[in-house]
């Protein structure tokens, strides 16, 4: 469109456009229908205006100016005179408004302020397009060298509302939308529409007032007209509802009804709210239905333990976990149940679980299988909450009420390799390969907590020798399987020398196959299966074999092997173990023939019956060289098992056994099966290697600790005795719990043997001797 050339000064031009421009702009702010040739008018107006003056009236326009302290150039004079009629012309359009809507309260006030305003921001960003070209120049301009007070056209037409309407309604809007609020947290039905409308105004009017040019929203306007009292009111609302709910309702509702309140509220940010209102509101709705009704929750949290409640402990934990370190009394609570139930578990087994490992060891498990599956399902498998299980499972295992039956806390490790040992061995209950190997796997979650991995370790090892000398195990791969665990539990040194059980069982395989090359070879053969284990002396747990007088039907089998392995490996001495080894007879004294398996003692006291049906218990003690006590208890077995009978064989009670006593052969011995395995342990023997394994247990620690305390000190050279004594129970934790007074005497023992010294001058300091 022509652009009309402007004549005559400042005044006359700015009179001349005026006109036209207002009727323009209140075309706009009543929302009349406008052509683009129409606004294009009302642009070019603009521009034509701020671009002659500087043509026709530069020196008036420049000293004018500089009076101001600025830097030359007309457009600027001009361009305050238009944006200050502007601004009348916005706050003259507000008055009227203002008038129409001071009276109007809730809902009504609600209507008329969001209506005037989506129409007034419509309009006022249409006329900041039409005063573009003041904005691009003469606002920028001076906003730029510093001039207060200065907006674009569309801010301004912000700060005008903001000074002249919003000021004088915002109580009265702030306290509709807040009863808003409250009608749609009772329950009714509310037009959201007029809520968020209102917020989205309260954002927008929040100006810089410093840097009118900045971008990014300033929420002050929102927060401090609406937010805080917002947060206020929903304080209250949530105090007076959750007290009165409490009192009419039980804890577990009450969580359900703060679970879903939480819920409404997330919800009520993202559909009509600021989203930088949700951290604060839902802090606010947690301090108040949560963090002031704690006690309650605790109270209630012992219950729901006692009654298995899952669920309703899974709701409590996801509403206390919003609190910051709101959770440990939670945890304190879990792990103190957890304890009590082990212990009431284990109590119940009385003295039946001393020798009932099964049992023993099935109890633990049950208790932590149900708690395991409390933590991971109800506290989210929470490490705080597995910390509590393992703290709690650890008290009870290792301290109960069967260690107290014992007098003796490693009674649980001693109970654990005795059930592993009965999982492992030959029997016809044994279970499937991968049945057993989750078996294993249960196992070694007990074994975890187990504090004397020490015992555990010698019971478990004397167990597994028993097992590979007789030939008891039920799985090779099982056996190896189980090392394996315990390697990755406590590392190489804690299975080494089970390890080289199996090798030495593997090389005695081919050592007895050789045996017999060379006893086919002689053109001697033996007249007996004749099989051996060489065993080395450092790696299994067996004592020494007591005296003992080989029969002379063995005595060549020994004698023979003994050469032939010293031809083998000069150097090497062959300890026999006599009371570890065992065998077979054939019977030919009775009706049916026999096959007796049979210990090496009772051998050697039934071939002593191939000499004379009838001997005194002297004469047998003396014949066989075995002990008296050993022999009384083999006799036992023999006159139990009816092979051998007493001088009475009606009224003779085998426990009176005297060396005077006489026994015989009873040729009128019957058995339903052929085969007859009478090798059944001995009390006694059980009894010395239970009393021999503890008695090692306590030399083994010892040196354990003494070993610890070198370590310590060479490295640290001289320290204070408080702080190697946490220097060693630490180092020594995962094997066992020192305690205080025997790693006291092995500082001592150590002293005397001049590995350490005490500093004079300050005797609870030690140092290293070299």
């Amino acid at each position: 469109m022509p652009v009309a050339k402007v004549q005559g000064g400042q005044k006359h031009d700015l009179d001349q456009i005026w006109g036209d421009l207002n009727g323009g702009i209140e075309q706009v702010f009543q929302r009349l229908s406008m052509s683009k040739m129409r606004y294009m008018e009302l642009y070019t107006h603009v521009y034509n205006y701020c671009t002659s003056v500087h043509q026709t009236e530069k020196g008036r326009a420049l000293t004018a100016k500089t009076k101001k302290g600025a830097g030359p150039g007309g457009a600027q004079f001009v361009g305050l005179e238009l944006y200050e009629r502007l601004k009348e012309l916005l706050k003259y359009y507000q008055v009227g408004l203002l008038d129409n809507g001071v009276k109007l309260m809730d809902e009504a006030v609600l209507k008329f302020y969001t209506q005037q305003w989506e129409e007034y921001q419509f309009s006022s960003k249409v006329l900041n397009g039409v005063c573009a070209y003041l904005n691009r120049h003469w606002v920028r301009r001076e906003c730029e060298e510093g001039r207060k007070g200065i907006y674009e056209i569309y801010q301004l037409a912000l700060v005008t509302w903001r000074d002249n309407l919003f000021r004088h309604l915002n109580k009265q809007v702030t306290n509709a939308v807040l009863k808003f609020i409250e009608r749609e947290r009772c329950g009714e039905t509310i037009n959201k529409r007029l809520v968020s409308s209102v917020m989205d105004c309260y954002v927008e009017l929040g100006l810089n007032e410093d840097d009118p040019t900045a971008r990014g929203q300033n929420l002050s306007v929102y927060k401090e007209s609406f937010e805080n009292q917002f947060l206020e009111d929903t304080e209250r609302f949530y105090i007076r509802e959750s007290v009165e709910f409490l009192r009419q309702n039980p804890v577990t509702e009450y969580m359900k009804k703060a679970e879903c309140r939480l819920k409404e509220e997330k919800k009520r940010v993202l559909e009509y709210l600021h989203e930088t209102t949700l951290q604060t509101l839902l802090v606010t709705c947690d301090k108040v239905l949560i963090v002031k009704h704690l006690e309650i929750f605790h109270t209630e949290f012992q219950n729901l333990l006692n009654a298995d409640k899952n669920e309703d402990l899974g709701r409590m934990f996801q509403l206390v976990s919003r609190i910051p370190d709101g959770l440990g009394e939670l945890r304190n609570l879990l792990e103190n149940h957890i304890t009590n139930q082990g212990l009431a578990a284990i109590e119940k087994l009385g003295q039946e679980a001393l020798n009932e490992p099964k049992i023993y060891v099935s109890t633990i498990l049950e208790v932590h299988r149900k708690y395991n599956a409390l933590v991971l399902t109800a506290f989210n498998n929470d490490s705080g909450f597995v910390a509590s299980l393992d703290k709690a499972c650890g008290k009870f295992i290792n301290n109960n009420a069967v260690t107290k039956l014992a007098s003796q806390s490693s009674k649980s490790p001693e109970l654990l390799a005795k059930y592993i040992s009965l999982l492992l061995q030959k029997s016809s209950k044994n279970p499937e390969e991968a049945e057993l190997e989750d078996t294993l796997n249960q196992v070694m979650v007990v074994f975890k907590y187990i504090e004397d991995k020490d015992v555990f370790q010698k019971f478990y090892s004397k167990m597994l020798a028993k097992r590979l000398v007789q030939h008891m195990s039920a799985s090779d791969d099982a056996e190896a399987s189980m090392i394996s665990k315990l390697k990755q539990a406590c590392g190489f040194e804690y299975t080494s020398k089970l390890q080289r059980m199996f090798q030495d069982i593997g090389v005695s395989k081919d050592l007895n196959e050789n045996f017999k090359k060379h006893l086919g070879n002689s053109g001697e053969p033996l007249d007996i299966d004749f099989s051996i284990q060489v065993l080395s002396s450092g790696s299994w747990p067996f004592q020494q074999s007591c005296v003992f007088s080989l029969p002379s039907e063995l005595e060549r089998c020994v004698t023979r092997f003994t050469a032939f392995y010293g031809g083998q490996h000069s150097g090497r001495k062959l300890n026999w173990l006599f009371h570890m080894s065992k065998g077979e007879l054939v019977t030919n004294c009775f009706k049916n023939k026999y096959t007796l398996q049979a210990s090496t003692f009772q051998m050697s006291v039934l071939l002593a019956f191939n000499e004379a049906d009838s001997w005194t218990v002297a004469a047998l003690a003396e014949a066989t060289k075995i002990k008296m006590d050993i022999l009384v208890q083999v006799l036992q077995i023999l006159l139990k098992s009816k092979l051998l009978v007493g001088p009475n064989a009606e009224e003779f009670d085998e426990n009176q056994i005297e060396p005077t006593t006489t026994v015989n052969l009873f040729h009128g011995y019957k058995n339903k099966k052929l085969r007859v395995n009478i090798n059944i342990p001995m009390k006694t023997e059980q009894r010395q290697e239970m009393e021999m394994t503890h008695k090692h247990i306590e030399e083994d620690r010892k040196l354990l600790i003494q070993a610890a305390i070198v370590r310590i000190m060479k490295t640290r050279k001289v320290l204070k005795h408080q702080n190697l004594m946490t220097e060693v129970l630490n180092q020594l934790a995962t094997r066992f719990k020192p305690k205080v007074p025997v790693i006291k005497k092995c500082i001592d023992i150590l002293i005397e043997k001049e590995y350490l010294e005490r500093q004079d001058g300050q005797k609870d300091t030690y140092s290293y001797l070299a």
